[in-house]
This record gives structure tokens, sequence and C-alpha cells, in this order.
């Protein structure tokens, strides 16, 4: 009776497979495309170019920037959604979490009108210190994170709802401090969901458009990012353009393939 329900079980229904395999398709096709299309004479060549290096450089160093800064300011959010007794903290997880539904342009507007030097913000910037973030580097930087800081607060807050309390109860009896028992003992209970959270934000940032070309512009060497890059390419040089999307695509499966077991739980 058992290897019956077993083998019942094992049989994939055909009207599952089917739409199954379609959508696998659909995935995985448009990608393989940029390896079947991609102009490999050439391709040393465009990927040691000038243009590829300043992107590549460019778009790694913002991302690495951004995921600190939403290190330094994205884990004690996660902390104080998972921990705190704070009362409206749904409205709050809903409000750290609309960068991940709202279309990233609008992130770009919003950030210009916060900081732009005539926004909220940005005019009391250049005002009073000089400083202007719109349309350079750092404005990048913020365009990044501002995207790409709910991957890691969504996965730290996991990471600490699913720790056991008791463990920081401990410490509190034993008169560590709360900064200490976050630092000892809670901190390293995460660490696998920080990292987890770390590496999607770094890949999030990386692959940023909308918001970095509507508040930080396009301007080669200063914002030009890899996915910008892409876009310009694309009007002048679809081969150079090929070869910057292999590159990305390359470090975001790398990325996936490195999380797999965190990213995903799998039943054994």
């Amino acid at each position: 009776m058992t290897t019956r329900v077993r083998a019942r079980r094992g049989r994939l229904p055909l009207v599952l497979v089917l739409p199954a395999l379609l959508g696998l398709a659909f995935l995985v096709v448009p990608l393989a495309g940029l390896l079947v299309r991609a102009p490999w004479s050439t391709l040393t060549d465009q990927l040691f170019s000038e243009e590829v290096g300043q992107a590549l450089t460019l778009s790694l160093v913002c991302a690495s920037l951004a995921t600190l800064v939403c290190l330094v300011l994205g884990v004690p959010l996660a902390w104080l959604l998972a921990r705190s007794d704070l009362p409206g903290r749904g409205v709050l997880r809903a409000l750290v979490t609309v960068p991940l539904v709202l279309p990233p342009v609008v992130g770009g507007v919003a950030l210009l009108l916060v900081l732009g030097r005539r926004g909220l913000v940005g005019q009391y910037l250049d005002a009073w210190f000089g400083i202007s973030l719109p349309f350079t580097t750092s404005g990048v930087v913020l365009a990044e994170a501002f995207v790409a800081m709910p991957f890691l607060v969504i996965s730290v807050e996991g990471a600490l709802r699913g720790a056991d309390p008791r463990d920081e109860e401990a410490a509190a009896t034993l008169g560590a401090s709360r900064w200490l028992t976050f630092r000892r003992v809670t901190l390293p209970a995460v660490a696998p969901g920080v990292v987890a959270g770390t590496v999607l934000c770094w890949a999030r940032a990386l692959g940023e458009f909308g918001a970095t070309i509507t508040f930080a512009g396009n301007f080669p060497g200063k914002t030009t990012t890899m996915p910008l890059a892409v876009y310009l390419a694309l009007e002048t040089d679809p081969g150079a353009a090929i070869v910057l999307s292999i590159v990305l695509l390359l470090l975001s499966v790398t990325v996936l393939v490195s999380l797999r077991d965190r990213w995903i739980s799998t039943p054994s």
C-alpha cells in the first residue's frame, strides 16, 4: 500500500509539467540568448576596454558602499521591527518594504524631491554645507541603498524572529547590557541571515537602474554604472551591451548559487 502511494506521489501530472516547462523556458531561454549572441571573437577586447572597466569599477565600488550604508542602518532597523514593542510596527514594516514594489524611477523622483538642490532636505545641505547629492557618485550610492535596503532588513528581521530569545534573556539575567547582548549574543546567532541579506542587498544595488539614472544621471566615469552602460551601449554598440549584460548575469548567478541554502530553505 505504501509503495503504491509513493508511486502515485512520484508521478508528475502532465497538466502541471507542461506549464512548468514553459515557465522554465520563458525564464532561461532569454538568458541563454545572451550567450548565443555574444561576440565571442571580440569578447576579450571589449571586456577589457576602458568603458567596461570604468563602469564595472564604479558599479562594484558604489554597490559595496551602498551595502555598507544598508548594514549600518538596516540591521538596527530590522532589530527594531523584530524585537521592539513599538505600536504600528505593521505600518513601519510596510513602509520599509515599499521600495520592493515601488517602480525604481519613482524612488529616484522621491529622492530628487527630498535631496535635490531645491528638495526638502537638499536645499539646506546645499545652502549650509555646499553639499549637492544629485548627479554625483554619492547620489548613485544613495539611490542604490534606497532600493536595496529592504532586502537586508527583511532577511535580518526573519533571522531575528527565528532566533531563540532565551539566550538573550539569559545574558540579561547575568547583567549584560542590551548593547553587549546584541553584540555578543544576538548578532552571532543571526549571522547567517545577515550574510544572506548583505549579499542579496549588494546584488540588488549592483543591478539598480531606474532610481540611479533619475537621481544621479548618466555621466561616464562618474555615475554610469553597469546597468546604465548597458542602456547606452544598446544604441551605439550592441556587442558591448551583450558583454556588459553577460558580466552582470554571471555576477547574479554567482550570488544566487552561493546563497542557495540560505535564500531558500529546502527540506531534507
